[in-house]
């Protein structure tokens, strides 16, 4: 398969670290790589860590990912399930959050979207004992596991019916509002502070439900463009939620708050996105920033540079990680932009999604700008357990690329995301020194985003036979893709 641009090498060219070591450079991509896959005897990544003093056996974590199917009312089904097991068959020792799981009807992404209302703690229960159970029947014990369950409300893209989307806003965003059809005027969409008092309430309702499922511990979701990401930029909000950095930042530290008091045996972690750019779009056969010349200075970005808003400014976010450290939070899972607006940023991709637009940069120049974000979160805030994300894209040197950054104190955690879902046992895999299963490494086809963007079921299509014979949605899939 070619790549869309035809301007960027396929990693499958590169035969050895240091064939692709070369090119980063040319790239001034100085992502670091041993030379090969270690096991686990001489493997940084089979060290273990202490996350809220809890003992997480290696280094090797799993990101929640959003489901495109649950029940209608949002409870499991066996194809979810199927994942969460794959996720414990993985061999990583840190399941984050497992599944993006919506505190409120209104907040679902998809109108196939886990709702902790409608599970329950006998419905969240099942999750948690799927993952557990299916870890210890290929890895012998749990004991070093640590499972979590995200939280989230999607904000600017709920979705929680089939008629269409559903927007619930933090502020009017003079780019976002018209990239997404959004009425500049309808103040019906935005929270008011008494919506955002009750959307607290149902943060705790959801914390302790998954407490009482047995839990260890939940991740409050605060990246991608979702609810909780906005508030972080809604420097144009009136209010308390909005303003000034403390104002913008009330929201999540008072759910955090208000968990830690009535769970306090309940660890707390945050997904967060570290920063953002100005959201992008299809043009013709590429890809192009939103204009923004109208709305410079820039203020509507977390992590951005108001007068040069395709940098990225870390005050901020970095300010924000001291304060989660001090305010109790046991980690922070690291990630970037959204998946909506800027997924050659959030998610360094070969192949764009059927709504997305060919990569404007090779992907690497992506990854990149995560593994040096995440890196200077880690200098900057000791003291505080990080996970990395935007790995899958090294593909076949994923593996070495971890050890190394591991090992050089640049990221406590790998996390991996669309890479499990082609390749589940690739942690452990590398981790008993075993040769990578090249047919199931991730391609980043984008079938896993395209397919759900469709109203299908979440997965693999091109490499999990499971999904490759899911009717009919397999069918639907390759129909949508003709066209």
């Amino acid at each position: 398969m070619k790549s869309p641009t035809g301007s960027f090498p396929r990693l499958s060219r590169f035969r050895t670290a240091a064939d692709l070591r070369a090119h980063l450079a040319s790239l001034n991509a100085a992502i670091p790589l041993d030379e090969s896959a270690q096991p686990a005897a001489d493997s940084p990544l089979a060290e273990p860590i202490a996350v809220g003093g809890v003992t997480v056996g290696n280094r090797w974590c799993i990101h929640p990912m959003e489901g495109w199917d649950a029940t209608a009312d949002g409870r499991p089904t066996e194809t979810l399930l199927r994942r969460w097991r794959r996720f414990g068959e993985s061999g990583a020792k840190l399941i984050w959050g497992g599944e993006a799981v919506a505190v409120v009807a209104e907040g679902r992404a998809n109108p196939n979207q886990l709702l902790a209302p409608a599970c329950g703690e006998k419905g969240l229960a099942k999750l948690l004992t799927t993952v557990q159970e299916s870890h210890r029947k290929r890895h012998q014990t749990d004991a070093d596991l640590l499972v979590a369950l995200q939280l989230t409300h999607s904000g600017r893209f709920s979705r929680p019916t089939p008629s269409g989307p559903s927007p619930r806003l933090a502020y009017h965003h003079p780019l976002l509002d018209g990239r997404h059809a959004i009425n500049p005027d309808d103040t019906a969409c935005v929270l008011t502070d008494d919506d955002v008092e009750r959307l607290i309430d149902a943060y705790v309702a959801a914390a302790q439900s998954a407490a009482a499922a047995g839990f260890p511990m939940v991740d409050i979701k605060a990246c991608h463009g979702y609810l909780l990401h906005e508030f972080l930029s809604a420097r144009r909000r009136p209010g308390k939620y909005g303003g000034d950095f403390t104002g913008r930042c009330r929201l999540l530290l008072t759910i955090i708050a208000r968990i830690r008091d009535v769970c306090p045996r309940l660890l707390v972690g945050v997904r967060l996105s570290l920063f953002d750019t100005i959201p992008w779009h299809k043009v013709g056969n590429h890809g192009e920033p939103w204009p923004h010349n109208k709305a410079e200075p820039y203020d509507c970005g977390f992590g951005v540079d108001q007068q040069d808003p395709q940098q990225m400014d870390l005050a901020e976010p970095l300010d924000l990680l001291r304060i989660l450290r001090d305010q109790g939070v046991v980690a922070v899972n690291l990630t970037a932009g959204s998946p909506y607006t800027v997924p050659h940023i959030q998610r360094p991709a070969a192949f764009p999604p059927s709504d997305g637009y060919p990569p404007p940069e090779d992907p690497l120049v992506g990854v990149w700008r995560q593994v040096n974000a995440a890196r200077q979160a880690k200098q900057a805030v000791p003291g505080l357990v990080l996970v990395g994300s935007g790995y899958s894209y090294l593909q076949e040197f994923l593996p070495h690329a971890a050890q190394s950054l591991v090992r050089d104190g640049w990221i406590d955690l790998v996390g991996l995301g669309r890479m499990v879902l082609s390749y589940p046992e690739l942690p452990a895999d590398v981790l008993a020194g075993r040769d990578l299963k090249r047919k199931l490494v991730c391609r980043t086809f984008s079938d896993c985003t395209t397919a759900p963007r469709q109203g299908l079921r979440s997965g693999c299509y091109p490499l999990d036979a499971y999904y490759k014979t899911l009717e009919p949605d397999a069918a639907s899939l390759q129909a949508h893709k003709r066209q």
